[in-house]
């Protein structure tokens, strides 16, 4: 028999503490990191790593994999760049608890805020839950290849709560809040790592109505505060509006922190409308950790944008009454004929758009944001090559500019718009941001916006983009892959996991660094019901590894499933062993 499971012999380790890398091997066995050096012995496996970079398995703590968790066994995209836990839940949308009445609700309230189409729900939900409990077993008996933890969502707790009235956001009774927190200690009690809301304007059902859990006050979040107090444990996620309330937004995220004593994390961004609010969000996360509160910005480490073409579900027209009535069902060649005649250019150009029901859909033509995407996946453009400074050399109107280019490439030429990070044409401020004590990397949004973006690439872009390729200041390797492990499994509990280091959970990534890429995105078939997506894969990952199992290999998925549901925090094993 041999000596351990898996051997990775002779890679540069970069052990997600922030220290310097060094060669070593790193030894496996039953789903632990048995040993760290020079490893005799014989092993099942063994991965050469020589030349290699080996490396914790990345940590995302924002995806929306609700529905992909049940209805798939891989959680790509986050999968195929290294990801091995995930959290879910985020921004407060979900799918349990819910009853049968209400299944239309959650379906509308998903495919507005996270751009997930009713039919790729209405194919892929067994709905064979009704309480959390119930949907976390749900996700517990799909076997997957990576893990995934999940937060107790604000929207379907309160309509679960509160019916119609939840859903027409009208304020809780007493009983309506003993309620939602007895069911919060369930939860928890079932495995939800904490409770996580949205508070953002911008988030609509499918149907352009408000969330459930927009602007409803303040009570619901304070109690749920309540209850993570109590037990001592458990984190609050929010995303907050960012209209002229946003320094009093985060500032009551400040005092949740203090009063709750818990862990608070929310989506920190640049706003092109507000470039410095950022700063004075530090300022406040600063003040709340001198007074005890903890309290983490979440940062997306390139532009939070929308890729757009003819191809995706969002392009400049797709507001067009014309467009939006007669073209965008043809098949692409036909569309791509009927918007090359003459006639219907002049009639989209002059035509007014109408009212979207997903608000950054107008933002599609603010041409100083707005880049070709052209066989490089640039997410740091120099804002002379924006539609607008284009326009501008020309001496023509934008619209008529990308009006040309969205027809190259037989109507699947792709655009990036920058719809924030990127408010002064450069990633500067977000580095300032990603280095900050006060922040954490996150926001791939896996499993969510599947026509708009593939976000959840974000980790290679870190190590490509701000590692190794970038022309402005950079960020060291061994900060970085602290950033992407380390880091975000502390903020959120699941403290057995994100080192290489004796004792940890053998989440592992072997790394070819010198030729890792990330690649264009492209449309891919592959959701339910017919259902597309963007998707976005890279080069150079030699192996990923969970608990001990070999779920990549050469950028190939293997068979192997052994990601499972986290239920709950996980004590730190350096820790737990100084203290038995």
């Amino acid at each position: 028999m041999s000596d351990f499971d898996l051997i990775i012999r002779g890679g540069t380790i970069v052990d997600g503490s922030g220290g310097e890398p060094y060669v070593a091997d790193v030894a496996v066995k039953g789903g632990k990191i048995a040993r760290v050096g020079q490893v005799s012995g014989s092993a099942d496996q063994e991965i050469d790593a020589k030349g290699k970079l080996v490396t914790p398995g990345f940590i995302d703590v924002h995806t929306h994999y609700d529905g992909q968790a049940v209805w798939s066994e891989r959680m790509i995209p986050s999968s195929i760049h290294g990801v091995t836990t995930v959290v879910m839940g985020n921004c407060g949308v979900g799918f349990a608890p819910c009853r049968k009445d209400d299944h239309d609700l959650l379906v509308s309230v998903m495919e507005g805020v996270e751009d997930v189409p009713e039919v790729v729900m209405t194919a892929g939900l067994p709905w064979d839950w009704e309480t959390f409990p119930e949907y976390l077993d749900a996700v517990d008996r799909r076997p997957r290849d990576i893990d995934v933890a999940a937060y107790l969502p604000h929207s379907p707790l309160r309509v679960y709560v509160m019916g119609e009235r939840g859903a027409r956001r009208e304020a809780p009774t007493d009983a309506d809040i003993e309620e939602m927190k007895r069911l919060a200690r369930e939860a928890m009690d079932a495995g939800a790592l904490g409770f996580a809301t949205s508070r953002l304007s911008a988030h609509a059902t499918g149907q352009g109505d408000k969330i459930p859990s927009f602007d409803v006050g303040d009570r619901e979040l304070f109690a749920m505060g309540e209850v993570m107090r109590e037990r001592g444990e458990g984190v609050l996620q929010i995303v907050s509006d960012i209209g002229s309330n946003y320094d009093s937004e985060i500032q009551t995220l400040a005092d949740l922190a203090v009063e709750s004593g818990q862990q608070v994390t929310f989506t920190l961004a640049q706003m092109n409308q507000d470039p410095e609010a950022w700063r004075r969000s530090v300022d406040k996360m600063r003040k709340a950790e001198e007074k005890g509160g903890r309290i983490k910005g979440q940062v997306y480490p390139r532009p939070i944008g929308m890729v757009m073409s003819l191809d995706a579900t969002v392009n400049p027209f797709c507001c067009s009454p014309t467009y939006a009535h007669e073209l965008v069902q043809l098949p692409m060649a036909e569309r791509v004929k009927r918007l090359a005649d003459p006639a219907m250019r002049e009639k989209l150009l002059a035509e007014e758009i109408e009212e979207a029901k997903t608000p950054i859909y107008r933002m599609a033509r603010d041409w100083s944001k707005v880049f070709l995407l052209d066989n490089v996946a640039d997410y740091e453009p120099d804002q002379s090559m924006s539609i607008e400074a284009m326009a501008a050399r020309e001496g023509r109107d934008p619209l008529d500019v990308f009006y040309d280019l969205m027809l190259r490439k037989g109507g699947y030429q792709m655009f990036y718009c920058a719809l924030a990070n990127y408010a002064e044409g450069s990633l500067d401020s977000i580095r300032e941001m990603i280095v900050d004590p006060n922040t954490i990397v996150a926001l791939g949004d896996g499993g969510a916006h599947y026509g708009v973006v593939c976000d959840a690439s974000y980790p290679t872009f870190v190590l490509t983009h701000w590692v190794r390729d970038r022309e402005g200041e950079r960020i060291p390797l061994p900060q970085a892959v602290k950033a992407l492990t380390r880091d975000p499994a502390e903020v959120v509990g699941l403290k057995d996991r994100g080192l290489v280091k004796e004792g940890y959970k053998a989440d592992i990534n072997v790394v070819d660094f010198d030729n890792l890429q990330l690649n264009m995105p492209s449309m891919i078939d592959d959701l339910p019901g017919d259902g597309r997506r963007l998707m976005q894969d890279a080069d150079g990952y030699v192996a990923t590894i969970v608990s001990g199992e070999v779920i990549l290999r050469d950028g190939k998925s293997t068979p192997a499933r052994p990601g499972r549901l986290v239920r709950g925090a996980k004590q730190d094993p350096a820790r737990h062993l100084e203290t038995a």
